[in-house]
């Protein structure tokens, strides 16, 4: 619940906050909300996140929701206009045995995945076939729709190399990728095929990616367009910026957005969990603008709950 001092604060000042209602099921694309991250690790949940150097896009409210709703993750999609976002190895993995291959009896597990020299190196198990080790390694490169192609130059079951996917695959695991039955993954030839939008949780994003690099273990990749144009900073530090049409957020709705969630510690990225984002803000304090928009310093999520030192072993009297 958002804390009382604040719910009072926003009545008293902001008039284009109110309390929510129930309204009419409606899905308008004209109902999207503009958000622009600049240095943000934002967390899909608790063992996926990525790090948002700069993005620009809409918040696009999805089925009977009129607008989106920060506390129903699927409400709403990101729709990227353009953007820098970063995952590393361990965080791709984390995507893949926590949601992709995550359901019971699922044919891939235990996967692993390292950065090696520019390459990617997946490792793993086939459940199918009796969990059987095997790992691929290959490049990755944008398709031509903006989705992610991992390209294996080398495959190996149980340390012997084997000729392509479905060798590896076998008909069972190599038919379903192909039918697109397991999400977000589909096989061309040799070529794994990534969709983000289907990989990572909700929300889910939408957005093309037109350029992919590795930096260390990361994956750097750039969205956009040839429509794309250069969007200004809301403002300096790191922050996340929703602007225009309907926003709930817990009991309140504001009405020609105008809402700023900004970094309490600039030294380091704004950490941000949305399913927790309540416990961020009531660490936190807010402001309201003379024309009512509302600007909220939060506190970074994982210096909400920091680790507990150990004991001392100082026995001195």
């Amino acid at each position: 619940m958002i804390p009382q001092a604040l719910f009072i604060l926003l009545c008293a000042a902001a008039p284009g906050v109110f309390a929510s209602q129930n309204s009419p099921a409606n899905d308008k694309p004209e109902g999207a909300v503009q958000t622009q991250m600049r240095n943000v690790t934002f967390r899909f949940s608790e063992t996926v996140a990525v790090e948002i150097k700069s993005l620009n896009g809409v918040l696009v409210p999805l089925g009977k929701n009129e607008f989106p709703v920060f506390d129903d993750k699927d409400s709403f999609n990101l729709r990227i206009s353009t953007a820098e976002i970063a995952i590393d190895s361990s965080n791709l993995a984390n995507v893949l045995n926590s949601y992709v291959f995550a359901r019971p009896h699922s044919p891939l597990t235990e996967l692993s995945i390292i950065v090696e020299k520019g390459r990617l190196k997946v490792k793993g198990k086939l459940h199918d076939k009796g969990d059987i080790p095997f790992e691929t390694e290959g490049i990755l490169i944008p398709t031509a729709d903006g989705k992610l192609r991992l390209h294996s130059e080398k495959i190996k079951a149980m340390h012997v190399p084997v000729k392509g996917l479905m060798g590896l695959f076998g008909i069972d695991l190599g038919g379903l990728i192909k039918e697109g039955k397991v999400p977000g993954v589909r096989a061309e030839e040799d070529d794994l095929i990534l969709d983000l939008e289907e990989i990572l949780p909700p929300p889910h994003i939408e957005g093309k990616v037109v350029s992919v690099r590795i930096e260390g273990d990361k994956i750097i990749q750039i969205f956009g367009g040839s429509d794309a144009k250069p969007v200004k900073n809301i403002r300096a530090g790191n922050y996340v910026a929703c602007k225009n049409n309907r926003l709930r957020f817990g009991k309140l709705v504001m009405n020609d957005a105008d809402l700023i969630l900004i970094d309490m510690d600039p030294k380091d990225p704004l950490d941000f969990f949305l399913d927790r984002y309540k416990e961020q803000l009531a660490a936190g304090y807010a402001k309201i603008t003379p024309d009512s928009g509302l600007r909220v310093f939060l506190k970074d999520f994982n210096k909400l709950h920091p680790a507990k030192a150990p004991p001392s072993n100082d026995k001195t009297n």
